[in-house]
């Protein structure tokens, strides 16, 4: 791998988008050297970009970055950034990702990576071929529960994997009167497929391995969104004629059973119209000696049994505490809780760890990958209507 000089404890941060996610982002490169002190690393918020003046004024105003602009391609030629954070809408994922990965700059990017499949597959070709780091944003596996699980499955102590039900149901387009943006067009070719059950597939890969094939459905439960009328405001009526509606163009929901190459079986399901859960990110998994199951809306509690190793028979809940690794810097104690924006905390000061000891992070594009892979085998499924293998794109 191309070696390109980064100062290990003083990176300089480019990062291009400063919606809610950018923002989630700086907030977590502004606290790695609060929650993390002996790490030494402080990053340095060098340069942003964003197409919207007012989040440019709050990146460099109130969130310390030394400029912004509306041009990326600034960002990503500044010579004093090292890394470049994507966190823009995924349509512009790949153009930035080639353009910094060409630049010599380390890149990581929110998940999806690409817009579809195939873009992920060639922005980690592109990666690949400038022999730079990388690093995606499937923050939810660092989650320091989902870290034990992993290192229960890696100890052998669920004995041989057996099935595991992933699912990431979320509420966010429920409304049918929420407007009809680009995540429900063709604007995003896909939409659950590769916006939430990204999510379900990498912790799938994360906690049981390679998926060897799959057969998939979708469905769209809100076909039509009133369009944007300047003027209206908020107020809409579907049944009325001035108030426009365009048809949803993509899926609101995917389930898949899947087949995992060490013989696991199991389904994932992803759901943004479902009514219910909120952001039930979960999995189950049994094993021919225990089980577990978490979910991150209660992302501080995990249902585990062992039964060789508990005094009953039956799941036991386990809290997270500072006996996991990284907790205890965020928050001491056991039964103290963390929240979501710990996980990105947590992601980018480990991101930061391998970049400074120039060694290849995981997930990065090549994860990414494979979960590109799968997707692309859920959509051949749903026009085959029937069993897919998972292969190299």
């Amino acid at each position: 791998m191309t070696h390109f000089h980064i100062n290990p404890k003083r990176p300089g941060i480019g990062l291009i988008g400063f919606g809610w996610m950018g923002q989630s982002h700086t907030r977590a490169y502004r606290n790695i050297e609060v929650y993390f002190p002996e790490s030494d690393i402080q990053p340095r918020l060098v340069a942003m970009a964003d197409p919207v003046s007012k989040r440019v004024h709050t990146a460099v105003e109130h969130f310390g970055f030394e400029q912004g602009g509306a041009d990326w391609r600034e960002v990503v030629h500044h010579p004093e950034v090292d890394i470049i954070d994507i966190t823009a809408p995924n349509s512009f994922h790949r153009v930035i990702a080639e353009e910094a990965a060409a630049a010599g700059k380390t890149v990581f990017c929110e998940k999806p990576v690409g817009e579809h499949p195939e873009d992920t597959m060639a922005i980690a070709s592109a990666i690949r071929s400038a022999g730079v780091l990388s690093g995606c944003g499937y923050n939810y596996r660092w989650a320091p529960l989902v870290q034990h699980v992993h290192t229960l499955i890696q100890e052998g102590r669920f004995g041989r994997l057996t099935h595991y039900r992933g699912r990431f149901f979320s509420m966010y387009g429920r409304d049918p009167l929420s407007f009809l943006t680009w995540r429900f067009t063709d604007k995003s070719r896909y939409g659950t497929l590769t916006d939430i059950m990204s999510h379900a597939i990498d912790m799938a890969l994360f906690l049981c391995g390679p998926i060897r094939g799959v057969v998939a459905s979708r469905e769209t439960f809100i076909t039509h969104r009133p369009l944007p009328v300047p003027g209206k405001g908020t107020h809409y009526d579907l049944g009325s004629p001035e108030d426009p509606t365009g048809p949803v163009t993509n899926e609101d929901y995917v389930g898949a059973l899947i087949e995992f190459e060490n013989g696991a079986r199991g389904t994932l399901e992803s759901d943004r119209t479902i009514f219910g859960p909120q952001s039930d990110m979960a999995f189950e998994l049994n094993g021919t000696k225990g089980a577990a199951s978490w979910t991150h809306e209660k992302l501080n509690a995990l249902e585990l049994y062992l039964p060789q190793e508990q005094p009953v028979d039956g799941f036991i809940q386990v809290l997270a505490g500072d006996w996991l690794p990284h907790q205890g810097n965020i928050v001491p104690g056991n039964g103290n809780s963390i929240g979501y924006e710990a996980l990105k905390l947590i992601e980018l000061y480990e991101f930061l760890q391998a970049v400074g000891s120039g060694r290849p992070f995981s997930p990065g594009f090549e994860d990414a990958a494979r979960v590109a892979e799968v997707q692309s085998a859920m959509a051949r499924s749903w026009e085959s209507g029937t069993w897919e293998r998972v292969e190299a794109l």
